[in-house]
C-alpha cells in the first residue's frame, strides 16, 4: 500500500504496528452492514449462547474466530509468495492506474452506488454448513469469511496489495491473521460474555462512507506515485493545510458521510458527491503534505560506480540511498531525516547518489542491489573517503542518530 495509508505508515514502524493496523482494519469492517447484523445470529448458530459455562462459550467463540483466521491467512501467504512479480509491474503506470481504478470502484460500492454481494443461494448454503460444536463453529467461521467478503473486499484488497509488495509470506500471514482477528472481535465478545450489541442502523452506513473515503484517498496517492504532476500540485505549508482542512469540514457538512446516494432527492445525491470530492481531496492534500519533504536533498540519480569513482577522485565520502515508490520507511527517511537542516548541511561534503529500486527486475537495478548486498528496503550505505563501507542503515533512523553516524565518517 502507498506510504500515505495507515497500514503502510504502520509498516514503517515495524511488523507489530502493521499487524495492529490490520487488526483495526478488520474491526472496522466488522461494523459494516454485511457483517454486523450477522454477529448475534451467528453466535446463536454455533451454540455459544447456550453454552453451559463462560469458558465453553469462549472456546466455541475462539473456534469460530480461528475459522475466520484459517480463511484469510492463506490469502496473505499467497500474496507474499507472488510478490516477486510485483516489482516488475509496479513501475508500469498503467498497472498502478488499474489498481487505483479498482479502489475507486470498491469505494463507489461503499458509497451505495451499487451493491457487491454473493449469490443468495450460496450465502444461505454457507450459513448452514458446519453443524454444532467446536468443529461446526470452526467451519462456520470459514463460511462467514466468505459471506462477509462484500464488505471485507475494499479493505482486504489494499492490505493484500501491500503484502505483495513486501514479498514476505510471513508478513502476509501475520497481517491476514491480525485482520481476521479484528473481524472476529465482535463475535468473540458476544459469544463469550453474552453482551447485547447496539442495534444496527444508519451509523453502519456512515462507517461504509468513511471506508470509501479512505479508499479514494489511497487511490489518489497511488496515482501521485506515477504521475509526479499530481504530487507537484501540493506544497507543504500552513496555508495549504488550512485550505485542505476547510475543504474536509465543508465536505462533511455537505453530506459526505451522513447522506446516502439511495436518497431520491437529487440535491442530496449532488451534496453527497460534492462532499465526497471535497473530503477526499482535502485529506489527500493533508496526507501528501505530511509525507512530502519540505526541503529535499539534491541527489544524483544514475550510475553508482561513476559516483563512487568521483568520490574517490575528489577524496570525498559517499552515501548511497536505495529506495522505492512503495517503501514507506524510505519516504519517512526522506521526510524526517534527510530533509532535516543539520543532516543536509553535513551531507554537503558527501557524494550523494540515489537508486530507485521500484522496478527490481531492471538489470541495472538488480546489479546495483547485488553489488551492494541489498536485502531489503530501505538501505542506506555510507562509504568513507577511501571507498570503504563505514555505515549501513536498513531501517528508519531519526535525524539525530543519523547525523551522529555520518559525522564520524571521514
Amino acid at each position: 500500500m502507498p506510504a500515505a495509508d495507515a497500514f503502510t505508515e504502520a509498516l514503517a514502524r515495524g511488523p507489530v504496528y502493521a499487524a495492529l493496523a490490520a487488526l483495526a482494519g478488520g474491526f472496522v469492517v466488522s461494523l459494516t452492514p454485511c457483517v454486523y447484523p450477522m454477529v448475534a445470529v451467528t453466535v446463536s448458530v454455533f451454540g455459544a449462547r447456550e453454552a453451559k459455562s463462560r469458558w465453553e462459550g469462549a472456546a466455541l467463540s475462539a473456534a469460530f474466530v480461528l475459522g475466520i483466521v484459517a480463511m484469510f491467512v492463506p490469502l496473505g501467504v499467497a500474496a507474499g509468495l507472488s510478490g516477486s512479480i510485483f516489482g516488475s509491474v509496479l513501475q508500469n503506470r498503467w498497472v498502478v492506474v488499474g489498481m487505483a481504478v479498482l479502489f475507486l470502484a470498491l469505494a463507489a460500492s461503499l458509497f451505495g452506488a451499487y451493491e457487491l454481494a454473493l449469490p443468495g443461494a450460496l450465502t444461505n448454503r454457507l450459513a448452514t454448513m458446519g453443524g454444532i460444536g467446536y468443529k461446526g463453529a470452526f467451519f462456520l467461521g470459514l463460511a462467514c469469511g466468505l459471506i462477509a467478503s462484500p464488505c471485507t473486499g475494499p479493505v482486504l484488497t489494499g492490505i493484500l496489495a501491500w503484502i505483495a509488495k513486501t514479498k514476505s509470506a510471513g508478513l502476509g500471514a501475520l497481517a491476514m491473521a491480525a485482520f481476521a482477528l479484528g473481524l472476529g472481535i465482535p463475535f468473540f465478545v458476544v459469544g463469550t460474555f453474552a453482551v447485547q450489541l447496539p442495534k444496527s442502523g444508519r451509523w453502519m452506513v456512515h462507517v461504509k462512507s468513511l471506508l470509501g473515503i479512505v479508499l479514494v484517498v489511497v487511490a489518489l496517492y497511488f496515482l501521485s506515485s506515477v504521475f509526479p504532476a499530481l504530487a507537484g500540485l501540493v506544497h507543504p505549508g500552513l496555508l495549504v493545510a488550512a485550505v485542505a482542512g476547510a475543504a474536509v469540514v465543508l465536505g462533511v457538512l455537505l453530506g459526505a458521510i451522513h447522506r446516502e446516494f439511495s436518497d431520491p432527492d437529487v440535491n442530496v445525491k449532488v451534496g453527497k458527491g460534492a462532499g465526497i470530492a471535497l473530503v477526499s481531496g482535502g485529506l489527500f492534500v493533508l496526507v501528501l503534505g505530511l509525507t512530502k519533504p519540505a526541503e529535499a536533498l539534491s541527489w544524483q540519480v544514475g550510475n553508482v560506480e561513476n559516483a563512487r569513482a568521483r568520490a574517490l577522485r575528489e577524496n570525498r565520502p559517499m552515501i548511497v540511498d536505495f529506495t522505492a515508490a512503495w517503501c514507506g520507511a524510505c519516504k519517512e527517511l526522506d521526510k524526517l531525516t534527510f530533509s532535516a537542516a543539520p543532516v543536509g548541511a553535513e551531507l554537503g561534503r558527501f557524494v550523494a547518489v540515489r537508486v530507485d529500486a521500484t522496478n527490481d527486475e531492471d538489470p541495472a537495478v538488480g546489479s546495483a542491489l547485488q553489488r551492494f548486498g541489498v536485502r531489503g528496503l530501505p538501505t542506506v550505505v555510507v562509504f568513507d573517503s577511501h571507498g570503504k563501507e563505514a555505515l549501513r542503515f536498513t531501517d528508519f533512523v531519526p535525524p539525530e542518530q543519523f547525523l551522529s553516524g555520518i559525522k564520524a565518517v571521514d
